[in-house]
C-alpha cells in the first residue's frame, strides 16, 4: 500500500542546486564523467557503453565499482561484457579486479581496472577490455554534444540528502570496434551511447523500476526514460525525453512528456511485468511520438543470484526478487502537427528494464 503522504523525491532543477552540485545549466564539464563518488560504502557508481553494429550484433560494457545491490560494500571493481549475435548466440562476463588495480581520474573520464581502461573526453572514448572469453576494442566518438535532463540528479528525503544521478556523456556516436572471441577477430562499426552513473545509497532504496533507451532514426536522436521512485516516495514517475535532429537537441522538456505502457505480460524468467509496447508522447512547440516494440528479450539477471551465504538468505527471507533484462525490437517516431502525423521514421532499438520492487503494474 503507498504511503498517504509520501516523502519527497524529485529531478533537481533549481539554480540554487546548480550552485551546490557545482555544475551549470547550459554547459557539461569534463569532470562531470569522472569519479564522483569516493568508491566507498554507501555508493555506487558506473560508466557504460552500448553499441549496435554493422554485423547485427549488440554489445555493452560497462565497468561497476561494485555490484548494483551491493552500494553497502566497500569498494569491489569489475568490468562487464554482454555481446549479442544476430546467430542468437550470447556472451556475458565478468572480469573483476584487485581494489588496489582499481583507478579513477576525478578530473574526466579515465577508468582503469587492471588491463582494461575506459577513457574519455565527453566526445572520444576508447574502451578496452579483456577476459577469458572475449577481448573488445572500441572507439565511440560523439555526434550529439552531452546532456543530462537538468542537473541530473534525482533526489529524495525532504531533506535531500540521497540522490541518484545520470549523465548522458554521448547521447549517440560512431562506433569502430575490434572484438575477439574464440580465437576469431572481427572489425564492426556501428552507433553507439554513453552515459555514466553514480549514487550515495543503495538504488534498492529509492529506486522502484526505470524503463531506458536509446535509439537512432534516420536524422534523429531519441533518448526516453521512465523512472519512478520507491512506495516510500509514493513510486513518483519521472518521464525523461530527449530528441536530437542532425546533432542538435530540439526536445528535452520533461513536463511536456507523457508516458504509457500497454501490453503489459509477466516475463516467464524473472517473473516481473514487462510492457511490450511504450509511447512516450512530447507535446511542445512540435509534436512527436515515440514508440517502442519489444520484439525479443536478449538478456536476463535476478539480483539474488550474484548474493551468496546470508545476504543471499536473508534476501530469499525478505522476498527481495530486484531483476533486470533488455530488450530488442522496433522503435518508431511520428511528428505531428494537428493530431496528423506527417513523418516517420523508424529502426531497430536497444532498451531495458530495471526492477527493483515488488511487482505492481497492472
Amino acid at each position: 500500500m503507498s504511503l498517504q503522504h509520501p516523502v519527497l523525491a524529485r529531478l533537481g532543477s533549481t539554480p540554487e542546486e546548480y550552485e551546490r552540485l557545482g555544475i551549470s545549466s547550459d554547459h557539461i564539464e569534463p569532470r562531470e564523467d569522472g569519479m564522483r563518488t569516493d568508491g566507498g560504502k554507501g555508493t555506487f557508481e558506473w560508466w557504460y557503453l552500448d553499441a549496435t553494429l554493422s554485423d547485427g550484433s549488440t554489445l555493452v560494457v560497462t565497468f561497476n565499482t561494485k555490484l548494483v545491490t551491493a552500494a553497502d560494500h566497500p569498494l569491489e571493481p569489475y568490468a562487464n561484457v554482454c555481446f549479442d549475435r544476430p546467430d542468437g548466440t550470447k556472451l556475458d562476463t565478468n572480469t573483476p579486479v584487485f581494489t588496489e588495480d582499481f583507478k579513477a581520474s576525478t578530473e574526466g573520464c579515465d577508468v582503469r581496472m587492471g588491463p582494461n581502461s575506459f577513457v574519455g573526453d565527453l566526445h572520444t572514448y576508447d574502451i578496452h577490455v579483456e577476459t577469458d572469453e572475449i577481448t573488445v576494442d572500441v572507439t565511440l566518438t560523439g555526434e550529439v554534444p552531452p546532456w543530462r535532463p537538468k542537473t541530473g540528479h534525482f533526489l529524495f528525503e525532504e531533506d535531500e540528502h540521497l540522490f541518484f544521478a545520470w549523465l548522458p556523456s554521448v547521447p549517440q556516436g560512431k562506433v569502430t570496434a575490434t572484438i575477439t572471441v574464440g580465437g576469431e577477430t572481427v572489425e564492426v562499426t556501428g552507433t553507439g551511447y554513453h552515459d555514466h552513473n553514480w549514487g550515495n545509497c543503495s538504488m534498492l532504496k529509492v529506486i522502484d523500476n526505470w524503463y531506458w533507451g536509446r535509439a537512432q532514426l534516420g536524422p534523429y536522436t531519441v533518448i526516453a526514460c521512465l523512472v519512478t521512485a520507491a512506495e516510500r516516495y509514493g513510486r513518483a514517475a519521472f518521464p525523461i525525453f530527449l530528441l536530437a535532429k542532425d546533432g542538435q537537441v530540439i526536445a528535452d522538456d520533461d513536463a511536456l512528456v507523457t508516458f504509457v505502457e500497454s501490453e503489459v505480460h509477466i516475463d516467464e524468467g524473472t517473473g516481473k511485468p514487462v510492457g511490450d509496447v511504450l509511447t512516450y508522447t512530447y507535446a511542445g512547440e512540435v509534436d512527436f511520438r515515440v514508440t517502442w516494440e519489444r520484439k525479443e528479450t536478449i538478456f536476463r539477471a535476478q539480483f539474488i543470484d550474484a548474493l551468496h551465504g546470508l545476504q543471499h538468505f536473508l534476501a530469499r527471507m525478505i522476498g527481495f526478487d530486484g531483476a533486470y533484462l533488455r530488450f530488442t525490437g522496433t522503435i518508431t517516431l511520428e511528428k505531428l502537427e494537428d493530431g496528423r502525423v506527417v513523418e516517420t521514421e523508424t529502426n531497430e532499438a536497444i532498451w531495458e528494464e530495471m526492477y527493483f520492487g515488488r511487482n505492481h503494474k497492472d
